[in-house]
């Protein structure tokens, strides 16, 4: 029989192919998996929800196939915010604490980080993330953590996440519809650097990009903060459609083609490898050359791995990724896509496999579920977070009011 769990974790994914529901619970301060759904995603146009009614159908459905596997009541979820409308600004603020130097509180660091926030932006943009770089306490620089430090100025390099507003409110819309509460929103591309990149990785520099359906997302690392973020408008959609259109047949048809033969490096494929063609178009041949298929892949693979270098190139961090690439989403696991990245980036590449889970069925440790799975990590970090600064503020209280007696 189906409980209400309050130490349950849920999480939505809505992706532009599959809607995806992970639940896992806390036990003994760790995350246990509790159950997945995940549905074909409805109602979806380039990565954006375009049709309300048929998306939170799919949410709905995928939601009780995750309270069935995880036998309990799912009423609430974070949510995972990606696509084409993701941007990325740093900015600086800071102000004076006073004439003599003082200790820096947890206030102050708020107000600094206010400071920094204001800036111009449109009205039609949300803040996703605010995320401290560093701290400058009275020039100097590379501190993480200024609370009990000594200064009269305090001051941030800060970087902020942003996206559509309305895309947003359709995401929470589309989930209400499905009778889930909303509860915070996540980066798609912050998310899958939880669960698939090394404290190490983030020190030297490393840029993480999330292949999706439709668009690709990337965040980059350096000295441990997230340095820049931004998406691209290609997915792995659109090497489908490619195939689809080069080679003259569906879609379906397309899609298969490249998971079981798709290669992005022409000369990686025999020249004289072929396949028979089931069901040819009128007036085609009956066998395609393995080659004909990289042929294709080979450009937008290219392409794709292009506009991430430029963006890399306009956020100031094309030559920050010391660790390297590290490649995550479905379309990851395209054969030759990694070649590619180094090629084009100059870089070492990896795929970024997701972190396994307590109980976790073996099939989720695949680049697809490392959004959802880093949404977990990012839901249950900042739940410990806010609990250890809640005891914190608890303990002073108590301390002020045994003082006064």
């Amino acid at each position: 029989m189906s409980q209400k769990l309050d130490n349950l974790i849920v999480v939505l994914d809505i992706g532009s192919a599959y809607t995806r529901v992970l639940a896992a619970d806390l036990n003994e301060g760790a995350l246990r998996y509790r159950g997945y759904g995940m549905v074909e995603s409805a109602g979806m146009r380039k990565g954006l929800i375009s049709d309300l009614a048929p998306a939170a159908r799919a949410v709905k459905a995928a939601n009780e196939q995750a309270e069935r596997v995880a036998r309990a009541n799912i009423s609430e979820c974070v949510v995972g915010v990606g696509g084409p409308h993701i941007r990325g600004l740093n900015t600086n603020g800071g102000f004076e604490l006073g004439n003599r130097p003082c200790e820096i509180t947890r206030e102050d660091v708020r107000t600094a980080v206010e400071r920094a926030r204001a800036v111009e932006r449109p009205p039609d943009r949300e803040i996703l993330h605010l995320l401290p770089r560093q701290f400058i306490l009275d020039d100097q620089p590379g501190i993480f953590d200024p609370v009990g430090m000594v200064g009269v100025r305090l001051e941030v390099d800060l970087h902020i996440a942003t996206c559509s507003g309305s895309a947003l409110q359709s995401t929470v819309t589309c989930a209400n519809r499905a009778g889930l509460e909303v509860t915070e929103a996540v980066l798609e591309s912050i998310a899958a650097a939880e669960a698939t990149l090394s404290a190490d990785e983030r020190e030297l520099g490393v840029c993480l990009l999330d292949i999706g359906a439709h668009s690709s997302d990337l965040t980059v690392f350096f000295e441990g903060a997230v340095a820049h973020t931004a998406s691209v408008p290609i997915g792995g959609q659109h090497f489908t459609n490619d195939l689809a259109v080069g080679l003259q047949i569906q879609l379906a048809q397309a899609e298969e083609l490249k998971r079981q033969y798709g290669h992005c490096v022409v000369t990686a494929v025999p020249q004289q490898a072929e396949i028979e063609i089931s069901n040819p178009q009128p007036g085609a041949a009956a066998t395609l050359r393995l080659r004909a298929i990289a042929e294709i892949l080979e450009p937008r693979a290219r392409e794709l791995l292009y506009f991430v270098k430029e963006s890399l190139r306009q956020g100031g961090v094309v030559d920050a990724l010391g660790a390297g690439c590290v490649l995550t989403g479905g379309g990851a696991m395209l054969p030759g896509i990694l070649e590619v990245t180094e090629d084009q980036l100059r870089v070492p590449a990896r795929t970024g496999m997701p972190v396994r889970l307590s109980n976790m069925p073996g099939e989720l440790v695949h680049p697809s579920f490392a959004t959802a799975i880093g949404m977990l990590l990012y839901a249950h970090r900042t739940r410990v977070t806010r609990a250890a600064e809640s005891n914190s503020l608890r303990a002073k209280l108590r301390a002020i009011f045994a003082a006064s007696f």
